[in-house]
């Protein structure tokens, strides 16, 4: 069990402070990263919040759980850790090793398509 939490269906007003005040009086919050669009320059609507004590962490999940902030009620999870993906060598961007069939080593698992073993257009005459 971690110390993490995932804080959805905030407004998009929320920011760090207004998602720290909310949290502040159930638990110690060590951090908290709220996801913020590159465009708008807003928050995209939900957050991470770190708890100083693993323990605490099923009751502030209880307790925040459907609260309103902002007239919104907040979903409140434990984040889970984002796997890595393995690129299986370097490189990248259309460059490099990997073990896909696709550019950058990707994630495919088809076998690479045939170039010029077929004709374009069946109609067509060599």
């Amino acid at each position: 069990m971690g110390n993490r939490l995932f804080v959805g269906n905030l407004p998009f007003t929320a920011t760090e402070a207004s998602v720290r005040d909310a949290f502040e009086g159930k638990a110690t919050v060590s951090e908290v990263h709220v996801a913020m669009d590159r465009a708008t320059g807003r928050s995209r609507g939900f957050a991470f919040v770190t708890i100083s004590a693993p323990e605490d962490i099923a009751s502030v999940i209880r307790s925040m759980e459907g609260a309103l902030v902002d007239g919104r009620p907040l979903r409140v999870n434990e984040a889970e850790d984002r796997p890595r993906p393995s690129f299986g060598g370097g490189g990248g961007g259309g460059f490099g090793g990997g073990f896909g069939h696709t550019p950058g080593g990707g994630f495919s698992d088809r076998p690479p398509k045939r170039k010029g073993s077929r004709r374009r257009n069946p109609r067509s005459r060599w």
